[in-house]
């Protein structure tokens, strides 16, 4: 009878020993999980404000350009405006010399008459 509790301790023992060992890698990957999971968010955490400096550094280099862009807009339209303008004047002189040598000048196109009427 002794050889009977023997054996049914030695194998309790082992059942209760895999069972451990089952609950213990259990255990291990759940904190090796979190684990990964923290540090994963620390560098996170550390890399926003180095992050945040590149978007503005990309933020202040597309307004920058932005901005240089607008003024060459801008100069390229008051370049326009003074030839149309230089233009007007041109084509009045031909057409006053036109009609005093007796020659009648063709009709304007439409948009030429509304920006002699509105300068725009």
């Amino acid at each position: 009878m002794t050889g009977v509790w023997a054996a049914v301790v030695t194998v309790s023992a082992a059942v209760l020993t895999l069972i451990g060992a089952m609950y213990t890698a259990r255990s291990s990957r759940a904190a090796a999980a979190a684990t990964a999971r923290a540090t994963e968010v620390a560098a996170v955490v550390q890399s926003e404000p180095a992050q945040r400096a590149a978007d503005l550094q990309a933020f202040r280099e597309i307004r920058e350009k932005q901005t240089q862009d607008l003024a060459e807009t801008r100069e390229e339209v008051r370049s326009l405006r003074s030839l149309v303008r230089a233009f007007v004047f041109y084509v009045g002189d031909l057409t006053t010399q036109m009609r005093q040598a007796g020659i009648e000048p063709p009709v304007p196109p439409d948009r030429i008459n509304e920006y002699n009427r509105t300068g725009v």
